[in-house]
């Protein structure tokens, strides 16, 4: 009989397993969330007195996000990326009434130096974001195509399919995808189009504007925590490709960013600026 590591591991990562995540990330998840309860067992004394997931505060979590910073001086980008870890476990803790509070519920995320508009939260919480059936189809399509270096343009513009059909999807992408067929095939055959942003009732051009996508992702901001404006989404995932890709020449990002050059050095010296 295995042991949890941690509260609810077992559950936990079943429900990871279901979204569904590949298990290097939910490998990751484990180490982030074996390593917080192991520090709040020896040095978090309300939560030594009983180990009950259930009593921990945002004061708590944020003791042990202060110790990573403080003694094993993480970067911005770890950080984020562990309260996202954090974030997602104790919102499924929640869902699941295994707890009655949100201890992470006031803890902000560090910003990578990038303007308050540019948040690269969104992509590592992707996969999660994806799976939420509480978000429109549309806003979540519109954020995994900008994840794939698509712009608002290109993929409302008529013929978009073509490329759609072409693109490479990880698993849990691919079961998103099936779902967004599911959906739109019926929209498809109604609207007499292949196109995959279509409006729902018949219309002589059944084709979304850029107005009318606006539609579907404001009233998702409030679920997902924070603004899609497509542009800034976008201008996210150049800032996060540039950043994890330190190495690749202006010529090479140029090709596989599809951005002009004069784009290219104005993200360079964004980034520079911002940096320094």
């Amino acid at each position: 009989m295995s042991v949890n590591n941690y509260p609810y591991q077992k559950n936990f990562e079943l429900y990871l397993h279901q979204v569904p995540l590949a298990q290097i990330t939910i490998d990751e998840y484990s180490a982030t969330l074996i390593d917080l309860f192991e520090y709040l067992s020896n040095f978090n004394r309300g939560y030594q007195r009983d180990h009950r997931v259930s009593e921990l505060f945002d004061r708590d979590v944020q003791q042990y996000m202060n110790m990573l910073v403080s003694e094993r001086n993480i970067t911005n980008t770890t950080y984020n990326k562990v309260l996202s870890h954090l974030n997602i476990y104790f919102k499924y803790l929640f869902t699941q009434d295994l707890t009655q509070k949100l201890p992470t519920l006031t803890l902000k995320g560090k910003e990578r130096k990038t303007p308050a508009s540019v948040s690269v939260k969104w992509l590592n919480e992707l996969p999660v974001i994806i799976a939420d059936d509480r978000i429109h189809i549309y806003t979540r399509l519109v954020m995994l195509l900008i994840s794939k270096g698509y712009n608002l343009k290109e993929f409302l513009q008529p013929g978009f399919y073509h490329e759609f059909e072409q693109i490479q999807w990880s698993p849990s992408e691919q079961e998103f995808i099936n779902k967004f067929k599911a959906f739109i095939g019926p929209i498809q055959i109604r609207q007499s189009s292949s196109d995959i942003f279509l409006k729902q009732r018949f219309a002589g051009d059944p084709h979304i504007t850029i107005q009318g996508i606006h539609k579907y992702l404001k009233p998702d901001e409030q679920k997902i925590g924070m603004q899609l404006k497509p542009s800034q989404l976008f201008q996210s995932y150049i800032v996060d490709y540039i950043l994890k890709h330190p190495r690749l020449s202006d010529t090479e990002l140029s090709e596989h960013l599809r951005l002009d050059m004069v784009s290219i050095l104005y993200y360079r010296k964004l980034i520079h600026n911002l940096e320094h």
